[in-house]
């Protein structure tokens, strides 16, 4: 898989997750939705928002190295997704949905090392990981 793919699975990836939160939460969802956040407020998009506007989810669908190194600025990327969910109202559920990635090298998931090394900078947002195989997601705590 060539990185000029990364755009496609990204999409395909989003739109795995978005229907997953549909199904789960029985609601409607919208793709690449704006909403206003900081001071003075500017439009950022979110990749998945509910039309009521009450969860707003990021999707990362990185992975561990080949070799199980941490994708290192992929990790800066999902922070900047944290940062951008941090300036939402309380009001919101956040979650940043990362693609289910292990290695045995690491004896965790990319999930799991990233909340484990980063919990202190997310607040109220979720951090979850989404198998689309299994069609199965689970927040990590």
């Amino acid at each position: 898989m060539s990185n000029s793919d990364n755009p496609t699975n990204g999409a395909i990836f989003q739109q795995q997750v978005m229907e997953w939160f549909k199904n789960h939460y029985q609601l409607e969802f919208e793709l690449e939705k704006k909403l206003l956040i900081g001071n003075p407020p500017k439009d950022h998009k979110f990749d998945i928002v509910d039309v009521g506007d009450t969860i707003a989810i990021e999707c990362k669908r990185y992975t561990w190295t080949e070799t199980g190194n941490v994708p290192s600025a992929k990790m800066g990327f999902t922070n900047e997704a944290a940062f951008y969910l941090s300036f939402l109202p309380d009001t919101y559920q956040k979650y940043i949905v990362m693609l289910y990635s292990f290695h045995q090298k690491r004896q965790e998931t990319l999930a799991e090392y990233y909340y484990r090394t980063n919990r202190h900078l997310l607040g109220n947002i979720k951090i979850a990981e989404y198998d689309p195989e299994l069609d199965d997601l689970r927040i990590i705590e």
